[in-house]
């Protein structure tokens, strides 16, 4: 393998699949899903179906010991706590599905993996918005920066991580992904785990505005559209 991606299911993750497997052979990279105690395997089951479309050399799932994060606050792990439906709130500061430190996590492991298979980058697809007042810390600039130093020094200057869409809206990120090709069709971003993505909830609205303002329609179905 050359290249590992950490591939959640999702739009993101996706699109940077299809990114690592133009820059290197889809044979030569990696799909890494990792489970950590989520409410549902929907975005996993996704991962797999976009890693055997695109043809990737290898695909592996890591499962994390549901108590690594359970009990630390967050609305997609622990139970008793529901996830909230509309958008983003604007005000500063971490928000509710924020998992502390997942992102560092999830890194750490690539990289140990990325060695164990002697690949040479690790794709991660943390974009401008999830930076945006710090809702989620760890898909900051700053946070980014550092972990790709930890990376580069840890491995020996073997392994780079590279955040290709780090600059990017999620607008601009179906943009790409259309011009691609990516199999959009395959991806899963909604919290919830019913047979349809809900349309009501954070992800959800950023997802279908970000079709709508490329002037494309979201090929997933959904429950129901909500108001962004």
């Amino acid at each position: 393998m050359k290249a590992i991606v950490l591939l959640s299911g999702g739009l993101d993750s996706t699109v940077c699949a299809v990114l690592a497997a133009r820059s290197f052979q889809a044979n030569q990279v990696a799909g890494l899903n990792i489970l950590y105690g989520q409410k549902h395997f929907k975005e996993s089951q996704a991962a797999k179906n976009v890693a055997n479309r695109l043809g990737l050399g290898n695909y592996e799932t890591i499962n994390l010991s549901k108590k690594l994060f359970e009990g630390a606050g967050s609305t997609l792990i622990d139970k008793g706590k529901e996830i909230p439906l509309g958008p983003y709130p604007q005000e500063s500061g971490p928000v509710s599905t924020y998992v502390p430190f997942r992102n560092g996590t999830f890194i750490s492991i690539a990289t140990a993996f990325a060695l164990r298979v002697n690949a040479e980058a690790i794709y991660f697809g943390a974009h401008t918005e999830d930076a945006l007042n710090w809702a989620y810390p760890d898909c900051t600039p700053e946070f980014l920066g550092a972990m790709k130093n930890a990376v580069w020094v840890g491995t020996y200057h073997r392994v780079r991580l590279i955040t290709p869409l780090e600059w990017l809206t999620k607008s601009d990120i179906v943009k790409l992904g259309h011009e691609l090709n990516a199999p959009f069709e395959l991806t899963w971003s909604c919290y919830q785990g019913g047979e349809e993505a809900c349309g009501r909830c954070a992800t959800c609205i950023s997802r279908l505005k970000a079709f709508k303002t490329n002037g494309l329609i979201d090929p997933i179905k959904y429950q129901a559209i909500g108001e962004g």
